[in-house]
């Protein structure tokens, strides 16, 4: 049986404990024979793939592509995934641009299929980061077994600073966190938000998060959370506001009131 990891608690307490004791759950995890064999497939074999036909119609191959971009749910829908490599991103067409969650867009524009002559997958180290990426997701996923909450929070720096670091406008990277589903759901859970909210105008939306992010951290600015200190305020006011949502028992109710005191 693959190593499961260890969640005795939920709430800050858990997100403490997981903190102090990841390194070593996920080297666990990640030693497991079956993480192993997907990932040495995919590294002794990613060089042969130049299209994203190849791609799509090796399950094996495709189940770590999707798996690097936390898009394993879509494993079946093959003819799409293929669309979306195909197109690539250069065309303002492609299908990747046109879709709300900019995943897709990463994957297409990291693969190359539809935007190089010869796709990244004939790049020496494409196969060692796409593991990588792989390997973290797979974690995560297991983690998210035990508590879902718990997995939102550890992907939650990662895919901030991805956008963080984009050369873009605050209002373009607040839109690539409203297209980032994982993200989207921690930051509107984090700012209560109702489940509606998605169903406003685009433009609103930008402007709630700014005005909500600015009064609960000080800041209307995506950037603020490369500050480690920030990046804490909102995982435990998510993880806080989500133990109330869910009616959770895991922290007093002194506890949870105290988090979001911390935050108005």
């Amino acid at each position: 049986m693959s190593f499961q990891p260890v969640i005795p608690f939920g709430g800050a307490a858990g997100w403490a404990f997981l903190q102090r004791t990841k390194e070593a759950q996920q080297h666990a995890f990640e030693s497991g024979a079956a993480v192993q064999r997907d990932v040495q497939y995919f590294q002794e074999n990613i060089g042969n793939i130049t299209t994203a036909e190849q791609l799509v119609s090796d399950r094996r191959m495709l189940s770590v592509a999707l798996g690097a971009y936390g898009l394993s749910d879509d494993i079946n829908n093959t003819y799409f995934i293929r669309k979306v490599l195909e197109d690539g991103t250069l065309d303002s067409d492609a299908l990747a641009n046109k879709l709300s969650d900019k995943r897709y867009y990463e994957m297409a524009k990291d693969f190359g299929f539809g935007d190089y002559s010869i796709p990244r997958t004939q790049i020496s180290d494409f196969g060692a980061w796409t593991v990588d990426a792989y390997k973290e997701r797979q974690f995560e996923i297991a983690v998210g077994n035990q508590d879902q909450d718990m997995r939102l929070a550890i992907g939650l720096e990662r895919d901030l600073s991805y956008i963080i670091d984009k050369s873009t406008t605050d209002a373009g990277k607040w839109y690539s966190v409203m297209g980032n589903p994982p993200l989207r759901q921690v930051l509107e859970t984090a700012l209560g938000l109702p489940k509606s909210f998605a169903t406003i105008d685009i433009d609103q939306q930008l402007e709630v998060f700014q005005e909500k992010s600015e009064r609960y951290f000080g800041s209307s600015k995506v950037d603020q959370f490369s500050d480690p200190v920030k990046l804490e305020e909102l995982t435990r006011l998510f993880l806080a506001r989500s133990q109330i949502a869910s009616g959770s028992a895991a922290l007093s109710s002194n506890s949870i009131a105290l988090t979001l005191l911390q935050n108005t």
